[in-house]
């Protein structure tokens, strides 16, 4: 089951262990900044598509990304 509160936590936690803004992030995936920032503050969830978008960028796995599992390495 998606678990918006982790999912928001570890979309924030791996963005800032990449230095990167909202606005860098939202550039690289082609996104705006709001949507990001309404990610990680859990005002919406993002699609399929975007979520895993988000786990190859950061190079972890999708269950990790939403709170499936504690280990972020992908198999």
């Amino acid at each position: 089951m998606f678990r918006k509160e982790i999912f928001c936590e570890r979309l924030r936690a791996l963005r800032l262990s990449q230095n990167l803004t909202l606005e860098q992030l939202a550039e690289e995936l082609g996104l705006v900044k709001q949507t990001i920032n309404n990610w990680e503050k859990g005002v919406r969830a993002p699609s399929l598509e975007a979520s895993i978008a988000l786990a190859e960028y950061f190079n972890v796995s999708l269950d990790y990304l939403v709170g499936l599992s504690d280990k972020p390495k992908r198999v």
